[in-house]
């Protein structure tokens, strides 16, 4: 069987996250990048299902040059080939970002290639818009579940068997072939890049395509940070003279 995974390259999760001045970006001037935590899963569950059902296995990602290094990392963990749509570095809305993979995947049907599960990670770690792979299956016409927690082939590969997490049990769904699934970290536990996975990534194949960006139909108003721990920090004084004061919260928290 064949299988897609669609990445991103985002900066590196758990960072400390700083936005532009007109709050409608990230400065990544100071960030290292990565893909998301989902999507990881997403390759690892396309390596093991070749492995165990044969086929062939695509990496695509929408993004600037410097994203050929998350494509090369995935190359790097089993996947076999890469497609690269490339764009300047500005961020493609979530509508645009979907028709430039639906392009990409017609043009791989009319090379002789189609995919009988496409898999996205449940949502990006930096704009999360959990939109892309419900466009894509829209888009295609086929079955699409989010959030999966376990997947599993039935019927000799003509079906899907997926888990999704609900409160303290799963919702279970079995899918037909060919069909669009979003994952969530904890899928599986994804493997690392080797040195010999990585020297053979640097000669598979990675396709580039250049698709001119669509006009903007969604408009990104502006980002926030989500809310800290409100921790604070009280600066007493110095030397003996902070002593009455220390007294004075000792006995407001009433350790005295």
């Amino acid at each position: 069987m064949n299988v897609l995974v669609a990445v991103k390259r985002v900066p590196v999760t758990g960072g400390r996250i700083v936005l532009s001045d007109d709050r409608r970006a990230i400065d990544t001037r100071h960030l290292g990048f990565t893909i998301s935590p989902h999507e990881e899963c997403a390759a690892e569950e396309a390596v093991r299902l070749v492995e165990a059902h044969g086929g062939a296995s695509t990496v695509l990602t929408l993004g600037p040059p410097e994203a050929e290094e998350q494509l090369r990392d995935s190359l790097a963990v089993g996947i076999d080939r890469a497609i690269h749509i490339v764009t300047d570095g500005e961020e493609w809305d979530p509508q645009a970002t979907a028709g430039a993979i639906v392009a990409a995947l017609e043009a791989e049907r009319a090379a002789g290639t189609d995919y009988e599960l496409i898999l996205f990670g449940n949502e990006s770690a930096d704009a999360a818009n959990f939109q892309i792979g419900a466009r894509v299956a829209r888009a295609l016409r086929r079955p699409f579940v989010s959030g999966v927690k376990a997947l599993a082939l039935e019927d000799g590969a003509a079906a899907v068997r997926l888990e999704q997490q609900a409160g303290a049990g799963r919702d279970v769904y079995r899918v037909a072939l060919p069909a669009v699934v979003s994952v969530k970290e904890g899928l599986n536990l994804p493997r690392y890049p080797s040195v010999p996975g990585r020297l053979r990534a640097k000669r598979k194949p990675l396709e580039t395509r250049t698709p001119e960006r669509p006009a903007a139909r969604l408009a990104l108003r502006s980002l926030s940070l989500p809310p800290g721990s409100g921790k604070q920090a009280r600066i007493l004084g110095h030397g003996a003279e902070a002593a009455p004061a220390v007294v004075e919260v000792l006995a407001e928290l009433g350790l005295l």
